[in-house]
């Protein structure tokens, strides 16, 4: 249950802090004067949409706090234990923050979280009902979520799994078998393409690390490629290019030369010599240089060779790859799913009793459920007509319809059964049943609401209902009879309510009065518990309105008081 909330810089509030008790709490007030406000606060701390125009004129940022204490089998701590975050006995603090710039801070006992798991968590411990949530009853598709949440039984819950379960091992086949069907239909050209391309694979005969040796196969020939053709040239221009087109043969000539001149002068001579000396040192080089080019040669084919095969392997990557590894898995996938589809009537055989087999078990269970769901909804058309009694419809009839398929055949199997559900109403006698999006007056709508609601407490999990304008369209009797059953809810659970109505106040245990006021040019919105006596004179001017409040007023307030305290005790829990 909440124990405290507190609303920071939203709209007219600047900031105020209220604890909340067990039991019943109304917040009252006048027109104006804020307690939307505090239902705003409250959506936002549930993780309704965050609105920069609830910020408060000049402020850069809102937020709104609450504390709850939670019974530890609402479904709370798992989703704190999931997250990581420690709990100091069964209490959590939800904190939200909206800011001008849009960032939103969402925070569970002081760890922050995304805005999903605050909205998770706090649906668990506070339920909201609003003007919109009228809506519930206009949409069916929410109608049998409701009457399998008030069918809680053990018996109703196991039914509930054992069709959820059988619904799983259903769809898992279902999804199998379907596939194996769309491969039947594709089947002979599939194998086609699959033989085609494994005879491309097969015969390409790619071995594991083959690619890697390649490119350093290539390095190799490459490498000696280029060796090979500059010790050509050297040798071509030392000593190889034939006689007198060589360096060797043109210094043996001109040594030959300068010899022949050594009659004439000593010098020639000896620059003879130096020439001879250069011839045999040259031929030195040129058998260093022939060696080098036979340990250097290579095979032009070899390398080409390699190329070809490496061309090869990258053009089988750009069709299988991207790698040779990716290719060889690829040859691996094709040939278990050549090998499957060789087998594939076999498959589809065995899936297909499988199926009918796991249709049968669903379809079984979802009978049972929807048994049991007609039972459930033959106490809640009691239970509901029960109510409204209490609410002034008597003369009303609720029927649970139980919906077939437009077409006669069955629907899909879904994790919820086989069930399609609206609420029909006729609200007077002679009156044929209508589906409940029909009618629209509000008081009815209110007093269905109210009923529902009666119906689903201490059966939802909530520990706190929060009721915002439950009260609409209603007077008189009507309110004191909407009053009873706030009464009758908030023995299960606590309840605040926020009201106009001096019938429903007076019944409530605690109650507190929102009001504006004025500081330094500023309106303000304030809350504040009141004692028995200002009870008393706020339930007197709920009741007098405008016309101010009176000695006779506030009597009659006082007097609405100790009758609802007598009620009270004669008020049973159904």
């Amino acid at each position: 249950m909440i124990r405290s909330l507190t609303i920071r810089n939203i709209a007219l509030i600047e900031n105020i802090s209220v604890c909340f008790q067990d039991g019943f709490t109304v917040l009252s007030g006048e027109t104006g004067a804020g307690k939307s406000i505090i239902v705003d606060a409250v959506t936002l701390m549930l993780g309704g949409r965050a609105d920069k125009n609830l910020i408060r004129t000049g402020c850069e940022k809102a937020s709104v706090e609450a504390e709850f204490e939670y019974n530890p089998l609402c479904g709370a701590e798992e989703i704190l234990a999931r997250e990581g975050i420690e709990t100091a006995g069964n209490s959590a603090v939800i904190y939200r923050e909206i800011s001008q710039n849009g960032r939103n801070v969402c925070r569970i006992n002081g760890v922050m979280v995304p805005l999903s798991v605050l909205r998770d968590t706090a649906a668990l411990l506070l339920n909201l009902h609003g003007q919109s949530e009228h809506q519930f009853l206009a949409d069916e598709d929410k109608h049998l979520a409701y009457l399998d949440l008030i069918g809680d039984s053990e018996t109703h819950q196991k039914l509930k799994q054992k069709v959820s379960s059988a619904y799983e091992n259903f769809i898992e086949n279902h999804r199998a078998y379907a596939k194996l069907v769309k491969m039947n239909n594709v089947k002979e050209r599939r194998e086609d393409q699959l033989k085609n391309e494994l005879k491309e694979l097969h015969s390409a005969g790619i071995k594991p690390g083959e690619e890697a040796r390649l490119l350093e196969e290539s390095k190799k020939l490459n490498k000696a490629a280029r060796i090979h053709e500059k010790l050509q040239r050297a040798c071509r221009l030392l000593g190889n290019g034939g006689e007198g087109e060589d360096a060797l043969h043109s210094l043996q000539t001109a040594g030959k030369d300068l010899m022949s001149l050594s009659a004439e002068d000593p010098v020639f001579e000896t620059l003879a010599g130096q020439c001879e000396n250069l011839y045999y040192s040259l031929e030195e080089i040129l058998y260093s240089l022939n060696t080098l080019n036979q340990t250097y040669a290579f095979s032009d084919d070899a390398l080409e060779n390699t190329e070809n095969r490496l061309e090869f392997i990258r053009k089988l990557a750009r069709k299988y790859g991207p790698s040779e590894e990716d290719i060889l898995k690829s040859m691996s996938e094709m040939e278990a799913e050549y090998k499957m589809l060789a087998d594939l009537d076999r498959q589809l055989e065995k899936k297909g009793s499988e199926h009918k087999k796991l249709l049968s078990q669903y379809r079984a269970a979802a009978r049972e459920l929807t048994e049991e769901r007609k039972r459930i909804a033959g106490d809640f058309e009691n239970r509901m007509m029960y109510e409204l009694k209490d609410l002034g419809m008597e003369n009303t009839e609720i029927k649970v319809e139980f919906l077939e398929n437009q077409n006669g055949k069955p629907l899909m199997p879904s994790p919820e059964g086989d069930d399609r559900i609206r609420f029909m109403i006729s609200p007077n006698p002679g009156e044929p049943l209508k589906p409940m999006s029909k009618i629209a007056s509000g008081g009815e709508l209110s007093r269905l609401m109210l009923a529902v609601k009666t119906i689903e407490s201490g059966r939802s999990g909530f520990q706190t209902m929060v009721f915002d304008e439950i009260d609409t369209g209603i007077s008189g009797r009507m309110a004191q009879a909407v009053a009873e059953k706030m009464t009758a809810i908030s023995r299960r659970q606590q309840v605040i309510c926020i009201s106009h109505l001096p019938q429903i106040a007076a019944a409530a245990d605690h109650q507190y009065l929102v009001f504006k006021g004025v500081k330094e040019g500023r309106t303000f919105t304030e809350v504040k518990v009141l004692g028995p006596e200002e009870r008393s004179e706020e339930i007197a001017r709920m009741i007098s309105g405008a016309q101010g409040i009176s000695g006779d007023a506030v009597r009659y307030a006082e007097e609405m008081i100790r009758a609802s305290a007598v009620s009270k005790k004669n008020t049973k829990i159904r």
